[in-house]
């Protein structure tokens, strides 16, 4: 008896779970918090879920609920945020594909390469910052498409249509009301209904006027919605983004102008060249093991598409209906103008492979359906049609894969970072700000690192009052009185709030590829930054390195939060030894150096020999103390900290022949 090896529509759900691990799954281990992640797992451990439905009220108050309900149930941790997220990219991906099915029930294969291409949509890039984009943005898209659904089940099916009609109403109430990414959507479910009341009888008049009127409940809700959104925004209460219709507009005409700009940009960036990502990307960094993985990613998925899709039989054979595509081409461009428009009106920016690109969540739907109406109109042949559709997947499966191994590198630096201070400060006084002139990661800010600062060194912290703040006053310039000692200054950190003084600080610098340093006037200038920076010299004077709590036991950091301890570097040996160089016990720097020598380890910035020069030539060492002066004075900036050095040093015992005249 032969054996069909034909593969069923119930066959396609397995499809998208394979898809989402090999898009999303390869980096679940090796993910972590980034940017307002840290804030909110913060605030569920140490305040609880039910903090949230407060600290919302002034930002998005429909959406603490969400907040609520989702910490009540997961862990404060990145394994469980990451597994969350490969969830909810699978039940979004069966949601967008049940939506399509609904509206269009005869192009079922188009309706599957839509889903396909939402599923992997190359333009967005922040899946994983997974707490918050999950609570602030997916879980409402996931109502929102549903919402679509319950329209296109409705008006294909007479029975049941009040009570299905309801539900639709409930979930685009689900939807729309927690966050505002999605209010300029509700049109596209008017040109779903015209697209569906198209298929089913002739001439516009009569189409458009029972689309109206199927529309009108949902245009009701979607009203109330806007009207809401006035009056909230007008209360006072209100303090978040600010509405700005577009930087250079000054008149209505200025206005339409301005955003038929920013459409174009959106149709042209989230729309076509995000799926060209890949191979541009890939071409800057041929020789990257990243890119190899990200292109191997791609190759595999190309080959279980290629072998899935030739296998598939669906309801209705393959036929590449030039109708249709029109349709989702016209629906695509317009979703992509309309999803632009609230990101725009913020006067925020639309820029890939960045954490702006979290905008483009409001486009993942059009998006998806423009790739697929243009896959269509274009390739009429069956075979033709089902490998362009398997290449383009693939190519977004490479992309998502390339970006994981971005913020894959950031976690390990978020790691290395909060192991360095765990090394350099064992303990820290109460209300100590850690001040420095910019963060120097990509997916965190000094409100992203307070918390896990206040995770380390308060781990049992209740109450109202935080205590220990980072602040970027680079990027934060008002935030702080004055830059000399003796001022007051607070900071809202919801729920909480720090309250500090200028006298209460320390500097710290983290350049990338560097250790971490906390700048000490008596050891430090301009000329030990690293880097020229006006702000550095005006904050040297505030840091307090005193503030340290020297002989305490380190910090223990919960591995669950913050991973293992990592094995001894060189940035090790660096901040335990400018932790002994705080309590003057130079033996100890010149121990630590000897071992960090003894295993290979060297500094990448030549600015981190200093203290071991210090203490080699304070421990009687004179030779080794002038061998690494030496090879710091390779760099030609490292002279006068080179020279800094020998001049403490001189107080006691004179200087080595040609180091510093």
């Amino acid at each position: 008896m032969k054996i069909s090896t034909r593969l069923t529509e119930t066959s396609i759900p397995w499809l998208f779970a394979l898809l989402t691990g090999l898009a999303y799954g390869l980096a679940l281990f090796h993910a972590g918090f980034y940017w307002d992640d840290w804030p909110f797992a913060w605030a569920a451990h140490f305040i609880g879920p039910e903090s949230f439905i407060g600290s919302f009220m002034r930002v998005r108050p429909f959406l603490g609920p969400i907040f609520w309900f989702t910490t009540s149930l997961l862990p404060e941790t990145p394994f469980a945020w990451q597994s969350f997220a490969l969830i909810m990219r699978f039940l979004l991906t069966l949601a967008a594909w049940w939506a399509f099915r609904q509206i269009w029930p005869v192009h079922p294969w188009q309706t599957l390469l839509a889903a396909l291409a939402f599923l992997i949509y190359p333009g967005y890039s922040q899946h994983w910052v997974a707490f918050t984009h999950i609570n602030q943005e997916l879980i409402p898209l996931l109502f929102y498409i549903l919402s679509f659904g319950m329209t296109g089940l409705t008006l294909h099916t007479a029975m049941g249509a009040r009570r299905r009609t309801m539900l639709g109403l409930l979930l685009l109430t689900l939807g729309v009301f927690p966050t505002e990414y999605f209010l300029s959507l509700e049109p596209l479910r008017f040109l779903f209904i015209l697209s569906i009341f198209s298929e089913q009888e002739k001439g516009w008049k009569p189409i458009l006027w029972r689309s109206i009127k199927a529309w009108i409940p949902y245009l009701a809700v979607w009203g109330l919605n806007a009207l809401w959104l006035l009056v909230y925004y007008r209360s006072g209460v209100y303090a978040n983004y600010v509405v700005v219709l577009g930087e250079t507009a000054a008149s209505p005409t200025g206005i339409a102008a301005d955003f038929f700009s920013a459409s174009l940009e959106a149709v042209w960036k989230a729309g076509l060249y995000a799926w060209a990502l890949l191979p541009i990307l890939a071409a800057r960094a041929l020789s990257a093991p990243s890119t190899w993985l990200a292109l191997g990613a791609a190759g595999l998925a190309l080959g279980l598409l290629w072998l899935f899709l030739r296998r598939l039989s669906l309801a209705q054979p393959f036929s590449a209906s030039q109708t249709w595509a029109i349709h989702a081409i016209l629906i695509g461009l317009t979703g992509l103008a309309l999803g632009r428009l609230p990101s725009w009106a913020a006067g925020l920016p639309l820029t890939l492979q960045s954490s702006f690109d979290r905008f483009t969540v409001s486009m993942f739907l059009a998006a998806s359906l423009l790739v697929a109406g243009l896959l269509t109109l274009v390739f009429r042949r069956e075979r033709a049609w089902l490998f362009a559709a398997a290449l383009v997947i693939a190519v977004g499966v490479g992309q998502q894969v390339y970006s994981a191994n971005i913020f894959r590198r950031d976690w390990e630096r978020q790691r290395s970072l909060y192991w360095q201070l765990a090394w350099r400060i064992p303990a820290l006084a109460p209300g100590t700000v850690l001040l420095t002139d910019e963060v120097e990661i990509d997916y965190e800010t000094d409100y992203s690192l307070t918390a896990p600062l206040n995770w380390m060194y308060a781990p049992n912290f209740s109450g109202a009052r935080l205590p220990y703040l980072v602040l970027g006053v680079g990027e934060r310039p008002n935030r702080l009185p004055a830059l000399e000692p003796g001022y007051p200054f607070e900071f809202a950190y919801r729920p909480v709030r720090f309250y500090g003084d200028t006298s209460q600080a320390i500097l710290f610098l983290a350049p990338p590829g560097s250790c971490l340093r906390i700048l000490d006037p008596a050891f430090d200038s301009e000329a030990t930054f690293g880097k020229d920076s006006p702000l550095l010299r005006q904050l040297l004077p505030l840091s307090n390195p005193s503030l340290i709590v020297t002989d305490a036991p380190a910090p223990s950091l919960p591995q669950s939060v913050f991973g293992p301890e990592p094995p001894p570097s060189w940035c090790y040996y660096y901040a335990r030894a400018e932790l002994a160089r705080q309590r003057g016990d130079w033996r100890e720097v010149a121990r630590l150096g000897d071992e960090a020598s003894a295993r290979g380890f060297r500094p990448a910035a030549p600015v981190e020999w200093l203290p071991f020069i210090e203490a080699y030539a304070l421990t009687g060492q004179g030779e080794q103390a002038k061998m690494l002066s030496q090879a710091a004075l390779q760099t030609a900036s490292m002279r006068k900290g080179v020279c800094a050095v020998w001049q403490r040093v001189a107080q006691t015992q004179p200087i080595p022949a040609g180091l510093c005249p």
